[in-house]
């Protein structure tokens, strides 16, 4: 049995690995080659409990991990996967789930990107500066050249640690600014991603801020929250979904659902988007809008990749 923790994590695959995983995951998705039962949620307050099983060739997948989003002297997320051989039972890994977690959701975004936005686009914001929002920015500039980077959390004094912390991945050719508002990091940006556990909107209700953008949104994944406004749906014609359950489990689907902001037929599943070769709706004033709450799927592909990728280059401790 292998353990991998979060350096012998990055010694062994590549945040662009993460994405093209991701993306592989959306292939099976399509296929209906896995099983994946709902994930199981236990909560206690504002804290919550998640286990998260997945099933595909070659390996079983389960995750354990805990969001406690009040945690200051600790991080918000704890996690571990477990990956298992599907033809024989056996434990081959103990993987670092907190890391796993932001890498594979890093590269949702990254996906989200590489699918979703032009070549060309230079300017980025990213609202929440948390550690999901560092695997976010990081996996956006892997697939684009991002020139400018808008930087925005409720908490001011957490932004200059992220930018040294995303400087040592992304080096200094990159500029990153600290908006003192939610406002001025939209102004100019092309692409926006959200990555809070926030229950109220985290984009400003102006459709002058949000019209000819790419919006990504990473963080809502309980019905409670929920990080865009009304006035974001009515810019997009589609809101895409990294899966089905997305309908059930965040309230940036469920609420505007509820109040009739939009109907189920605004909404595609990335896999059949991606799958189909459909180009994006660029007509000028509308936005393009990628929702994602995650799946064991990821976890178990992702995981897979990791372990392949540690033996072949001989990284990990092995467990007797």
């Amino acid at each position: 049995m292998l353990y991998l923790n979060e350096q012998a994590i990055r010694d062994a695959v590549t945040m662009k690995d993460a994405v093209n995983a991701i993306d592989t995951a959306y292939k099976l998705y399509e296929k209906n080659e896995f099983q994946m039962p709902d994930r199981l949620q236990v909560k206690e307050n504002d804290n919550t409990l998640l286990l998260m099983p997945s099933i595909i060739e070659g390996a079983i997948g389960t995750k354990l991990v805990t969001i406690f989003p009040n945690n200051i002297e600790h991080p918000t997320l704890h996690g571990l996967v477990i990956l298992i051989d599907s033809k024989t039972g056996q434990i081959k890994s103990l993987i670092d789930g907190s890391f796993l977690t932001g890498l594979r959701t890093g590269a949702i975004g990254g996906s989200a990107v590489r699918n979703l936005t032009d070549e060309g686009v230079s300017k980025l914001a990213v609202i929440g500066t948390g550690v999901q929002g560092l695997y976010q920015t990081i996996a956006a500039c892997v697939e684009r050249e991002f020139k400018d980077i808008y930087l925005y959390n409720r908490s001011p004094e957490k932004i200059p640690a992220f930018q040294e912390e995303l400087r040592s991945w992304l080096g200094e050719d990159i500029r990153l600014h600290a908006a003192d508002s939610r406002e001025a990091a939209v102004r100019n940006a092309e692409v926006i991603i959200t990555a809070t556990t926030s229950d109220n909107p985290v984009l400003p209700d102006d459709k002058e801020l949000l019209k000819d953008k790419v919006v990504i949104g990473v963080g809502s994944f309980q019905p409670t929250m929920r990080e865009f406004p009304k006035s974001l749906y009515e810019l997009a014609d589609k809101i895409y979904l990294d899966t089905d359950h997305a309908i059930e489990e965040s309230g940036d689907i469920i609420h505007p659902l509820e109040q009739g902001w939009i109907t189920e037929e605004k909404l595609e599943n990335m896999a059949s988007f991606i799958a189909g070769s459909k180009k994006v709706n660029k007509e000028a004033g509308r936005s393009v809008v990628f929702k994602s709450t995650g799946m064991a799927l990821f976890d178990v592909v992702v995981g897979k990749l990791v372990y392949q990728k540690a033996l072949e280059k001989g990284v990990g401790m092995k467990l007797d």
